[in-house]
């Protein structure tokens, strides 16, 4: 695997406390692989950051399912140290070991404007310790329902911009499974998912093509496009959604298409659309 390059302004003592580096400054294969998918993430939020400092804002970050916090601690330390404004940068992990680990890392590094809340994604919706809109939305490998939680979140926090990288779509896999007996009987297309292999995957696209209506059926548009390569992680799939109060009705009607169609209306609430 290709050297790594470490960008202009890292700080090595952070690489290093998240085992990104080894004391002697060396990476193995491992923390290459990481490195790569985190720095490619940032290349894709990092425009999104500088056009909301050229509208003259601060910026408010929320990571959801942030785990040992490696994207918001990369945000922070390439982007956000610099600011002298309430930019700030939230990580939600429900593991309080994590969050005590995050928390006592960013003191070392003089982070002050970065917090880190022990709750779950859909408890940080109501949370009075998150502030009642944000700007940005990121859900990084957040496990099943929990991006769809992100997303509930993003809409009512009225995000202006939402990055996922969805993982381990199984829900809805679980009800065309369900269902398949009777679908089998009423639609040939039903062989799309027929095998217990089929069912996962086709669970799983189906999933993100719901999610991207949702977000379409609230006014945002969306890119979907891979974070690296499939060498380096099969859960590859990168949504980004910018809100341009685009109009609602084909993202509202499709979605519900789609639902219907495949008999998926009892999934109806999962996919809440606007009033």
């Amino acid at each position: 695997m290709p050297e790594i390059e470490i960008r202009p302004g890292q700080s090595t003592e952070l690489l290093k406390a998240l085992h990104i580096l080894t004391r002697d400054g060396k990476m193995n294969q491992d923390s290459r692989r990481k490195l790569k998918q985190v720095y490619h993430l940032v290349q894709f939020i990092e425009p999104l950051l500088e056009q909301l400092v050229q509208e003259g804002s601060s910026v408010s970050l929320v990571d959801h399912g942030a785990g040992k916090s490696y994207l918001g601690f990369m945000l922070y330390d390439l982007f956000f140290k610099q600011r002298n404004d309430g930019s700030h940068i939230f990580s939600i992990e429900t593991r309080p070991e994590l969050v005590d680990r995050a928390k006592a890392l960013a003191q070392s590094l003089s982070f002050d404007r970065m917090s880190f809340l022990p709750l779950s994604v859909a408890e940080s919706i109501t949370s009075a310790a998150l502030p009642a809109a944000v700007d940005v939305v990121t859900a990084l490998h957040a496990c099943d329902t929990a991006t769809d939680d992100a997303i509930s979140f993003a809409l009512k926090k009225q995000a202006r911009y939402i990055v996922l990288v969805p993982c381990c779509q199984a829900e809805l896999a679980g009800v065309l499974r369900k269902l398949k007996s009777q679908s089998l009987a009423r639609d040939v297309l039903t062989e799309l998912w027929r095998h217990p292999l089929h069912t996962r995957e086709f669970g799983s696209h189906t999933t993100n093509v719901l999610r991207c209506l949702q977000l379409e059926a609230h006014g945002y548009q969306v890119n979907v496009t891979e974070l690296v390569g499939w060498e380096h992680s099969m859960k590859n799939e990168l949504i980004i959604a910018t809100y341009k109060d685009l109009p609602r009705q084909r993202g509202s009607q499709r979605l519900q298409k789609v639902l219907m169609d495949l008999g998926l209306e009892e999934m109806s609430s999962r996919y809440w659309l606007p009033v």
